[in-house]
Formats: C-alpha cells, structure tokens, sequence
C-alpha cells in the first residue's frame, strides 16, 4: 500500500504553486472496474471552492512529474498499477480540514465515526461548526452530538436545495472559445 502521508508531503507543495489548496488525497478501488486502484487528488480554487478542468490537468500534470521525478530516483511510492485522478470536491463535498466543519457550518453532513459516540456510529444532521478539535453535528434524532476531529472516519456534506444556493456557481467562462476552436479544427 501507498504512504499517504509522503504522497500528500510530495502532492501539496504543487498545488501549493498553482494556488490551490489540497482536500484530500486517498488510495481507492478505481471506478474503471478493472481491480486496480486509483490515486484520487481533490483539490480547490480558493476563490471559487472548485477546480474547473484546466486546472485539473495543471495539477495532474505537475503531480505526475514529480511522482516520475521521485520515482526515476529509485523510490517506490505506490506499489503496482494505478492511475491518477485529480478532481475537484463537488458541492456534496468531503469535509476533510478542521476549516472545512467551520465553513460548511449550518449546512447538512453525513458522519462516520471510527467508534461509537454516544451509542451512534454514523450521525447525519447539521453540521454546527468546530471549536479546538471538537465538532458538533445536530443529528436528526440524538440532538447535538459533540466528535473529536480524531473519531472522524470520513465526512462529507449532503445534497440539498440549500447546499446548492450557497454553492458559487460553476465559472463557465472560456466555454464558447472552446466549443468555437472544435468547431475550427474539425473544419481544417
């Protein structure tokens, strides 16, 4: 298996450079359905909250040099195949930073647990913020329940009509110049 940790300490300082911030970086079963794995990369924009898809390939390009560049030197850092996968978070987002529970704050989360907390393992319900190291969700039927960030396995916030008001919209610009420059090369 992949260190995570020297993958993220490789990955971050190159979307550092591009101006982004890193959400998450996690090994997973590839969706191709051909038994390998995948190298997931999520991150943002800061002024937007997403990538669009030039940014995608910026940072997939960098990720992928320094990954060839550390791995010509002789170090394995993924063991067998794999491919990479850069992506932004989507608006039903993992919520992976402690600034990510303070800044979703007021919107609906789904949280999974390492070990029960208060005889509940997965709590689904306003997420009402982070202070120190302890968030608290407002689940449905238990009322507030109180985490460490440490008791965490993964969360993530849910689709909902007000999610998706408070969610900048997608930055569209360029798209015409794209479909346009198609359109010409299919007429040379």
């Amino acid at each position: 298996m992949a260190d995570m940790a020297r993958l993220t300490a490789l990955i971050e300082p190159e979307a550092e450079a591009l101006g982004f911030e890193l959400v998450r970086v996690k090994m997973m079963p590839s969706e191709a359905g051909d038994g390998g794995m995948a190298l997931q990369i999520m991150a943002e924009d800061p002024a937007t909250g997403q990538l669009v898809i030039e940014q995608c390939a910026a940072l997939s390009r960098r990720v992928s040099d320094v990954m060839d560049a550390v791995e010509e030197q002789g170090e394995v850092l993924i063991e067998g195949a794999y491919h990479l996968e850069v992506s932004s978070p989507g608006i039903d987002r993992p919520l992976t930073r402690p600034k990510d529970f303070s800044e979703w704050a007021g919107h609906e989360a789904k949280v999974s647990l390492t070990e029960k907390v208060d005889g509940h393992r997965n709590i689904r319900g306003i997420l009402r913020g982070i202070e120190g190291e302890t968030v608290t969700i407002e689940d449905r039927k238990a009322g507030a329940i109180a985490v460490l960030l440490e008791q965490i396995h993964s969360a993530k916030l849910v689709l909902t009509d007000e999610l998706i008001a408070a969610t900048k919209p997608i930055d569209t610009s360029g798209v015409e110049d794209i479909e346009e420059d198609q359109e010409e090369k299919a007429d040379d």
